[in-house]
């Protein structure tokens, strides 16, 4: 084959394009610092470059963002349990060291006061936010666990009411001790001719004031809130229309049978009230198939609690006693026996329910949503219009129970909670607790009062009086009244104790799960930041270059580019005719 110049010089053309396009490749290498420029440069190394990139974008997502956001999570509501297992060591604390210090009233408030503030601050641990999420609030994180203030201003314009269902087992029932010396103060302001105290009626040397003054056990079921709606309440429907001219309360016994309790109306739809003003109620019941129950239970409302508990201890309550103030439904030992007992409770499919509505909200006070089954209604009428325009939500959030964890996806198919919800830290009792204190409080407060009246009315009198002898014997049942209630005081700090503790173990479950789920999320994180490493080095080794090697073959490709020109122009200078 005849080789000619122009063959020659399109050969050398095509060779040092090539050795341009080498040179250019190895420019572009040195200065993106990766291998490929385009897929096509190396189909193998781009297919394996996309998957690391990939796994270092995911990694970095887990790591540098869910992981601590998680970790943030987790630590300021560790932080805030924190707080909840200090407040709760304080309240132990004064319950131990009080059960025999504090012996009269005065005692008694100044401890009161002190508790109060820590249970205060209790419940302020709850409303605890990270970046505006309520940490407590389950999926509602935009719902704080207590109303606030803000709250507050918006049910002035806008009241709310809910209407919830609570659930009790025999753990739940309280065993109260009511010291009844109503006797103490009959006839003591003068009989009737008006000459000075007279003996009680009843009162005999064989029956004694000592003798009136009677310890009485009764028990209740303490519901979760204080102020409920009276029976006696009108209920409105959504269009503001009254419905009813009372409220009802609905409980379930523990044989199943549902008990309905309304307040009686005339024709006119008035609730009618006995000569203390109290709402008298019509009770009817149904059994657990359904069927009317002949005799349903007695069941009577009492605005005033020592009203009911004198009821039920005198016998003119023989059910069920509905103290909407003080949240409490209290019945006496014979009801009790009969309803009420362990194994009545252990028999029961459904234990005791009770269904009730309260419509007045104070700063504090826990949100129903968060524990219990209820039906909320907002008037979302403007101030002072008629109240036509209602919003009703319906809350599951007892049923959902623990569909209200929030997870955090931290790694490859792996997921961890976040959140401790309100009901597994928080518990109502611990504000209802010092509900009980505050009635024994009072308790305290009156005989004490009373003891101080007598001892002043005592020095009006002749030693040989019978005015003298009957406050004598008057003073004799105060003390023993005295005795019955400090010692119900004294019970009282004794039971706290244990409660307290109990609150605490709770409180310590909540934050020794928590502190798990952080100790592994340590885990994960750490084991992100090593797949982070790796999967980088991968990446450098799958797509970056050796410096030193591309800078000796880029040397080594401008050399020969030089070379090339070199040569090439050589032999453009001679052609054939220089040989002819």
């Amino acid at each position: 084959m005849r080789m000619t110049n122009k063959i020659m010089r399109n050969n050398s053309a095509y060779n040092i394009n090539q050795n341009k396009i080498l040179q250019d490749k190895l420019t572009n290498q040195m200065t993106t610092q990766s291998k490929i420029v385009r897929p096509s440069d190396d189909p193998v190394v781009a297919i394996r470059a996309l998957r690391l990139r990939s796994n270092v974008t995911t990694v970095t997502q887990y790591n540098d963002r869910n992981a601590k956001d998680a970790d943030q999570w987790l630590a300021l509501t560790a932080d805030a349990m924190d707080t909840v297992d200090e407040v709760l060591n304080d309240l132990y604390r004064q319950a131990t060291t009080s059960a025999d210090k504090y012996e009269t009233a005065d005692d008694l408030r100044i401890l009161m006061s002190q508790m109060k503030q820590l249970t205060a601050e209790f419940y302020s641990c709850a409303n605890v936010d990270y970046a505006g999420r309520y940490v407590f609030s389950g999926y509602r994180t935009d719902l704080p666990v207590t109303f606030t203030e803000e709250d507050m201003k918006e049910m002035k314009d806008h009241p709310v009411s809910f209407n919830i269902d609570e659930k009790f087992g025999f753990q739940d029932i309280k065993r109260i001790n009511y010291t009844d010396y109503d006797k103490l103060r009959e006839n003591l302001n003068g009989n009737p001719a008006g000459t000075g105290p007279a003996t009680a009626p009843g009162i005999t040397d064989e029956n004694s004031y000592q003798q009136n003054v009677v310890n009485t056990t009764m028990y209740s079921f303490r519901i979760s809130y204080n102020n409920l709606d009276s029976l006696g309440t009108e209920k409105t429907d959504e269009n503001g229309n009254t419905v009813s001219a009372g409220r009802a309360l609905t409980f379930t016994m523990p044989d199943g049978t549902e008990v309905t309790a309304k307040a009686q109306t005339d024709a006119n739809g008035v609730v009618q009230k006995d000569a203390a003003g109290n709402p008298i109620v019509n009770v009817t019941a149904v059994d657990a198939a359904g069927n009317p129950v002949a005799q349903a239970p007695q069941v009577m409302e009492f605005a005033d609690q020592e009203e009911a508990y004198k009821a039920i201890a005198n016998g003119t309550c023989t059910g069920i006693a509905y103290i909407p103030t003080s949240g409490e439904m209290v019945f006496a030992k014979d009801f009790y026996d009969k309803n009420f007992n362990e194994a009545a409770f252990n028999a029961s499919a459904t234990g005791f329910q009770v269904n009730y509505d309260k419509s007045d909200w104070k700063n504090g006070d826990i949100n129903p949503v968060h524990y219990f089954k209820c039906i909320e209604t907002k008037n979302m009428a403007a101030p002072g219009d008629t109240p036509d325009l209602r919003k009703t939500a319906y809350n599951t959030q007892r049923e959902e129970g623990r569909n209200q964890d929030i997870y955090y996806d931290v790694g490859y198919n792996q997921q961890i909670q976040v959140n401790t919800r309100a009901d597994e830290v928080f518990t109502h009792n611990v504000q209802r607790d010092m509900d009980d204190f505050e009635h024994y409080l009072k308790q305290l407060e009156d005989i004490e009062t009373l003891e101080a009246d007598l001892t002043k009315k005592l020095k009006d009198y002749a030693e040989d009086s019978d005015e003298y002898k009957d406050l004598t014997l008057r003073l004799q049942g105060v003390e023993k009244a005295k005795t019955y209630i400090r010692e119900n005081v004294h019970t009282k700090f004794e039971n706290q104790i244990t409660k307290y503790q109990k609150y605490m173990d709770d409180s310590r479950v909540a934050m020794t799960d928590c502190a798990t789920r952080r100790s592994r999320l340590d885990l994960i994180s750490t084991r992100l930041t090593n797949q982070k490493t790796t999967f980088k080095e991968l990446q450098q080794d799958n797509e970056g270059i050796d410096i030193t090697e591309v800078a000796v073959e880029l040397t080594a490709s401008e050399l020969t580019y030089s070379a090339a020109l070199m040569a090439t122009g050589k032999i453009m200078q001679t052609n054939l005719m220089n040989y002819i």
